[in-house]
Formats: C-alpha cells, sequence, structure tokens
C-alpha cells in the first residue's frame, strides 16, 4: 500500500462563506489516483485555523511562559480584547464549517484543556488489508499565530508525549508531524545563499519567520525513534528540506493565490511506502513540473553530522594528496 499526501499552504479567510479551494496543481495528482485505486490521496493544509485568545487561564500555557510572551503586550489587550473575541468566534466558525461541510477532511478539534490552542490531533492511516494495523501517525499541531503567540506551548508538547506513548508506546509505527509556522530549528538549518545538499530544494527567498519560543516539542521530537520529518508552510518563498539530527524539516509550497508574493504555485507532495516503510516527497508544480525530490529511509538519510564528517575526511584526504 502506498500513501500519497498533498500538502498545500494558502492564505484563507476566516469568512467560512468563501471558504473554497481550487487547486490546478492537483489535476495531474487526480488523474493518477482515478488510474491507481490503490493509492490512498489525503490532502493536507498548512494554512492556520486557530483560535486566538489572550486570557491565559484559558490557555494552554502555564503562567510563567505566558506572562513571558505577553509583556510587551499588556498595555494593548484591552483594545484588543473584542477583536480577538470576534477573531476566535471566526477560528471555530471555520473550523465548524471545515468539518462539517467537507466530506473530504479529517481535522478534528482538539482536546479542550489546551485552547485556544484547537486544532491539535492526530490521524491513524492503516492499510485497507488490515484496518487495526496502523502503517503512519500523523500529528497535526497548532503553532498560532494572527492575536495569539506563534508558538506550540509545553502543554501541547506534553500532550503530544502523552498521547504518542499511549497510541505507539514502543514507537513501532512511524509519524510524521505538521504543523503551520516553523519551529525554531529551521533557523538552524535554513541553507544560506542558495540551497545546497543536504538541504533540497528550487526558492529559498527569504528567512524563516520561526514561532516566538521553543518550549519543548523539538526536544520531545529529536528524541522519539518514530518521528521521522516535520512538515510546516507560513514562508510563502520557501520551499526547502534540510535535514535536523535525525529528522528532515520541510516546508510546504504556497499553493493559493491569496497572500504575500508572487512566486509560481505548487504542492509537497508526500508518498509513503508500508513495508518497509520510507516516504519520498517533491514539490509538484501549477503546470504539473515535478522537483525538489527527497527520500528518507534508513540507508538514504543524512544528518548535518554526518555530512560534517564527511566533509571533514574528505579535506584531510584532498590534503594528504597536496601535501
Amino acid at each position: 500500500m502506498k500513501l500519497l499526501i498533498l500538502l498545500y499552504t494558502l492564505e484563507m479567510s476566516l469568512q467560512p462563506t468563501i471558504y473554497q479551494l481550487q487547486m490546478p496543481a492537483c489535476t495531474g495528482i487526480r488523474q493518477s489516483l482515478q488510474q491507481n485505486p490503490e493509492v490512498f490521496h489525503l490532502p493536507v493544509c498548512l494554512e492556520t485555523m486557530t483560535m486566538h485568545h489572550l486570557n491565559g487561564r484559558r490557555s494552554g500555557f502555564k503562567p510563567l511562559e505566558f506572562l513571558n510572551l505577553f509583556a510587551q503586550q499588556s498595555t494593548q489587550r484591552i483594545q484588543e480584547k473584542k477583536h480577538v473575541a470576534s477573531e476566535a468566534h471566526s477560528a471555530l466558525k471555520l473550523m465548524k464549517h471545515e468539518i462539517e461541510h467537507n466530506v473530504l477532511s479529517y481535522s478534528s478539534n482538539g482536546p479542550t484543556a489546551l485552547w485556544p490552542s484547537i486544532s491539535n490531533y492526530v490521524i491513524q492511516v492503516s492499510s485497507s488489508d488490515d484496518p487495526k494495523s496502523p502503517v503512519v501517525y500523523l500529528y497535526f499541531l497548532d503553532s498560532g499565530g494572527g492575536s495569539y503567540p506563534q508558538v506550540i506551548s509545553n502543554a501541547q508538547a506534553e500532550w503530544f508525549q502523552n498521547k504518542s506513548e499511549e497510541i505507539n508506546p514502543n514507537s513501532s509505527v512511524p509519524e510524521l508531524i505538521f504543523w503551520h509556522i516553523p519551529s525554531q530549528a529551521y533557523n538552524k538549518v535554513a541553507p544560506q545563499f542558495g540551497i545546497h545538499k543536504p538541504c533540497v530544494g528550487s526558492i529559498n527567498k527569504e528567512n524563516v519567520s520561526s514561532q516566538a519560543a521553543e518550549l519543548g516539542i523539538m526536544e520531545l521530537l529529536v528524541k522519539r525513534p518514530s518521528v521521522k520529518a516535520i512538515f510546516v508552510g507560513h514562508n510563502h518563498g520557501l520551499d526547502w528540506c534540510c535535514p535536523y539530527e535525525k529528522l528532515w524539516l520541510c516546508f510546504a509550497r504556497h499553493t493559493g493565490y491569496g497572500g504575500y508574493g508572487d512566486w509560481p504555485r505548487g504542492a509537497r507532495i508526500i508518498e509513503i511506502t508500508r513495508q518497509p516503510f520510507s516516504f519520498r516527497t517533491w514539490i509538484r508544480m501549477e503546470d504539473s513540473i515535478v522537483h525538489s525530490k527527497v527520500v528518507h529511509g534508513s540507508a538514504t538519510q543524512l544528518s548535518y553530522k554526518a555530512f560534517d564528517q564527511m566533509i571533514v575526511i574528505l579535506l584531510c584526504y584532498f590534503m594528504c594528496l597536496i601535501f
């Protein structure tokens, strides 16, 4: 069995009445799906559908971290309160509309204890031959935005740890992670002056606009052997994948016609193979051109540490030849 994930980013209005998705880049994908019904197609949107709220007592943040993040915003809270409440209500309406009216949607409201972070959930993907046996777990975390801090809270990190240990206690099932705003780890691996190996991609036109703080989720993901990659959106001028520790950190491709930037539109595709587990990911453009392929597997995974060690060995070898 193969799982084909269509990963797209677009600017979505908070008004459900105009929430319509048109993806010319997907035409060729749909055609291939019609020809191959054994491939399971899962569209994933990395645009935020979060609820924004400034009331720390009802948030997923612990008091100290919440106060630190909002220390400079305290004088603006009264003016923003009505706007935030309206925005939160709109976000909830959007999620409600997505769940109730999009028959292909797997979106879900997460635990209320993490409110106002609302879209934290996991999807189990199983083979049609054995529906009870998971092939991969897909985790979706709300990274905030708008009037709400652009972070994944330590409460969300704790939820991920508890949930993953509950459903995948021995890490035997691979896991892929999705959220909207890149973590600060993306800054550490961001290519400079173009895109060079071991990174793969086609556009690197802006700096990473990362989350405001790192509150524990990346440490958990790096230590968990079943986590293979993280996929984000947010930056329209980036579409690269780079290795970080044992993971791949990847951007999607700006798909919709809202938001900033006039770069050509496309979508990131992820293909998962069951036995043995591996995944391939690439960018498919609106004109059907395919580029920036990454293959993950035990024989192809390459970390920065291993890459740096390889460079050092080669340099030493050539220095010996010269001198």
